[in-house]
């Protein structure tokens, strides 16, 4: 049922994305005929579109148009300047803050022997007040100890990172996989535990070639997609 559900969400994206704003869908029963899928589906996925702010319903009349197309995260290298420039509000709430020494998984990660500390936090990034992506960020305490959670929700990571500690990214590695929504991610995003998302991971590097960000970012996959072009040799 789950992949049903998944894969009738990434159909009607598809279709979606083809329709002018306000344009109507077809009734609950077309798209079952359409899709060959129960009609339970059908409304579980139209509901989840409709939370997400993709789709609106009226009473009566049916489920309309309210978006065009999710966002593609190829170009997402700054949540807060790419919601700018999208022309809607960004907002970052931290919902987790804590500095710690590291596990050995981040021991692995950083690869340094002088960190003994780093500074972990969690991010539920919003645009208009929308729930659009959940990160998990590692960054080293010793050379960002005047980082706090309430600067945090005021600027963006990387304004703080050039503007309080003349520190700015130079090179960027990510990972990206499809996976599914823990319920305590999946409660941030108002989706259902196990939705489909994308996982972006994320490697940060200075111009010194240090290690100096270290991010696991999930994506609802009813409102972002990943794509790129290349030119094969």
């Amino acid at each position: 049922m789950a992949s049903l559900y998944s894969d009738l969400i990434d159909k009607l994206l598809e279709q979606i994305s083809t329709m002018e704003k306000g344009a109507r869908l077809p009734s609950e029963r077309q798209l079952c005929m359409d899709y060959g899928v129960s009609r339970t589906t059908v409304r579980n996925a139209l509901g989840s579109l409709v939370n997400s702010g993709v789709l609106y319903q009226i009473q009566g009349k049916g489920t309309f148009v309210r978006e065009r197309s999710r966002e593609n995260l190829s170009n997402y290298y700054s949540f807060t300047e790419q919601t700018k420039r999208k022309g809607k509000v960004p907002k970052s709430l931290v919902t987790d803050f804590k500095v710690r020494a590291l596990n050995d998984k981040e021991r692995q990660v950083f690869d340094d022997p002088s960190i003994e500390k780093v500074i972990v936090f969690d991010r539920l990034r919003l645009a208009d007040d929308m729930p659009m992506m959940y990160e998990k960020t590692v960054i080293p305490y010793a050379r960002f100890d005047k980082i706090t959670k309430d600067l945090l929700e005021k600027d963006a990571l990387y304004e703080i990172f050039s503007n309080n500690f003349d520190t700015k990214i130079d090179n960027v590695r990510e990972r990206f996989q499809v996976s599914s929504l823990t319920k305590k991610v999946a409660e941030a995003l108002n989706l259902k535990d196990g939705s489909a998302a994308l996982k972006i991971t994320r490697f940060s590097y200075d111009k010194e070639d240090k290690l100096i960000e270290y991010t696991t970012s999930y994506a609802r996959g009813d409102m972002f997609y990943y794509e790129t072009s290349y030119s094969p040799n």
